[in-house]
């Protein structure tokens, strides 16, 4: 007997905004994370480089751990209400109680206080902040195609989910720049610079970011109903009374380590998140010390960054389904290699044109963020039980390859302390420049192998 094909699953508008709110606080968290951490570390604390990249590294390291895990007992697991939703609710909160001490001077610390010392204070905090967005991010993944079938609902979805993104991270500096624009009205011995002096606005920062996340959170878990079933039941495969029970085509986690396709998604989807995430955190050391700007444009150019990156978004979903998923990446890897040579070419980039140059770089990470999430999710297809295990495993590509990539940048800058010689001025304009052109065309090169050899995986029967 021939098989009946399933009913395309969609959602309605205003559940899928419920959805892709449920990522708003990770999304806020990491936004501040990869701009901030960094900066606030080494020119606000005054840690050496070298200790603020550990601190990175650990927080990446951790991440990459725990996401496969994650999402293999996420598989594995049962719940009431949803084994995905239960996996997020308990990441909202280890995020929530931790990442206020992140951004807080050490507690129990004093002026003679070693840093290695400091260093030590911040790792339980940062362990269980990134264990807490592992589970969220993986569980909210996890969920886009179980809630929705067919490749143009999952990029609907992937693109309100980045539209959310979007959101977040314009909230976040939006908050920053009226923080510091308040603190230049209140506190006229405040300068331009960084420095110890902007410990409470950073810490302001969080608490409010935190709080409206929070409320997100609530509205996600209020609005996404996901279905309760036990261990190996997929709702595609249950026949019905009137059906032949024939072999459930089952895909386990070792069956994906088979796949050719796995790897060839993991590495593009690597290379996405390191020319997202390091351009995001070296962002605002390029302004502030490269470029010499007033540190109101660590707010600013992010800023441009994500409006042009969320009005991209808009876009996606007609002119992929016009070119195909594939060319609208290589679209926004073209925009990403403009900004390389922009960077790299104008030798006085000043407060004008790098405007123009954030555009394209927010423009094109918005495109292949939302291209490559698109890709995993087809990866995936119907073999939704292993879903997160697949999410998890892309996830640990990015973060190891993130926390080595800011390690190494930080291990060879020409200087560790505080202040900036005038051999670092320009180091982070080329870390600027080879992070986001080098990596873009290593993507480049993975996507034409995606085009000789289309994603695709082998039906295992169980």
């Amino acid at each position: 007997m021939e098989q009946p094909v399933p009913a395309e699953r969609t959602l309605s508008v205003c559940s899928r905004l419920c959805y892709a709110a449920g990522h708003f606080l990770n999304d806020l968290c990491a936004s501040m994370w990869f701009t901030y951490l960094l900066v606030y570390l080494h020119s606000v604390l005054g840690l050496q480089s070298t200790f603020a990249g550990v601190l990175l590294l650990v927080g990446q390291v951790a991440d990459g751990v725990c996401t496969p895990l994650v999402g293999y007992e996420s598989d594995r697991s049962t719940g009431r209400h949803g084994k995905r939703k239960n996996w997020h609710l308990l990441g909202t909160i280890c995020v929530l109680l931790s990442f206020p001490f992140i951004f807080n001077p050490c507690l129990a610390c004093s002026t003679n206080t070693p840093q290695w010392a400091e260093v030590i204070y911040f790792v339980p905090f940062i362990i269980i902040f990134q264990f807490g967005w592992a589970a969220t991010q993986i569980s909210h993944l996890s969920l886009i195609p179980e809630l929705v079938s067919g490749e143009s609902a999952k990029v609907e979805l992937t693109a309100f989910r980045y539209a959310f993104t979007v959101v977040a991270n314009i909230t976040v500096y939006a908050v920053a720049w009226l923080l510091f624009h308040f603190q230049a009205q209140h506190d006229m011995d405040i300068t331009d610079n960084l420095g110890r002096a902007d410990i409470p606005l950073f810490r302001m920062l969080a608490f409010i970011l935190l709080a409206i996340g929070a409320v997100f959170s609530l509205i996600f878990h209020a609005g996404t109903k996901e279905k309760s079933r036990t261990v190996g039941e997929d709702p595609l495969l249950a026949p019905s009374p009137d059906e032949e029970v024939l072999p459930l085509q089952v895909f386990q986690w070792q069956h994906w380590l088979k796949e050719p396709s796995f790897y060839q998604v993991a590495f593009l989807y690597m290379c996405t998140r390191l020319i997202a995430n390091l351009s995001q955190s070296y962002i605002s050391v390029y302004l502030t010390n490269s470029l010499m700007l007033p540190k109101n444009f660590i707010a600013i150019i992010p800023l441009v960054m994500y409006v042009s990156g969320f009005v991209s978004s808009l876009a996606m979903k007609p002119i992929s389904k016009l070119v195909g998923i594939s060319m609208m990446y290589f679209a926004g890897l073209l925009l990403v290699i403009g900004f390389a040579i922009w960077v790299i070419l104008d030798k006085n980039m000043g407060a004008d044109s790098i405007y123009g140059a954030a555009v394209l770089l927010g423009a094109g990470s918005a495109i292949i963020l939302v291209m490559s999430l698109s890709m995993t999710a087809k990866l995936i297809g119907e073999h939704t039980q292993s879903g997160a295990f697949v999410y998890g495993s892309m996830s640990f590509t990015d973060k190891v390859a993130n926390g080595v990539g800011v390690i190494v940048i930080q291990s060879i800058r020409p200087c560790s302390t505080e202040a900036c010689c005038p051999a670092c001025i320009w180091f982070y304009r080329d870390v600027m420049a080879t992070v986001t052109g080098g990596v873009a065309v290593a993507a480049a090169l993975c996507l034409v192998t995606i085009l000789i050899w289309p994603i695709k995986t082998r039906k295992t029967a169980s």
